[in-house]
């Protein structure tokens, strides 16, 4: 069954949305309707086969694990690497 959802959103998100959909060959019902089945999927399916099944563009499937060993110390210290490397190069 079928239900009616209403949406409030910015009147330019809503517009690139409809070209999107229509790029894509779908409507805007179908385009959300996709999305919110791929959170819920997600969602109940945290194994890597569930993950796979949601369809990813091949740039974003290419970096999927790509960060899987970094820690957060790791990330800190990245960080703050880039910050340094920015400053010196602005100042």
């Amino acid at each position: 069954m079928q239900s009616k959802l209403t949406l409030r959103l910015e009147e330019s998100l809503i517009e690139e949305a409809k070209v999107y959909a229509r790029e894509q060959g779908k409507s805007l019902s179908q385009i959300v309707a996709d999305y919110f089945r791929a959170l819920t999927l997600q969602r109940k399916n945290t194994s890597t086969d569930a993950k796979s099944e949601i369809e990813l563009g091949p740039v974003t499937a290419s970096l999927l694990g790509a960060f899987a060993d970094v820690t957060v110390d790791d990330y800190k210290s990245l960080r703050e690497e880039y910050i340094d490397y920015l400053e010196a190069k602005h100042s």
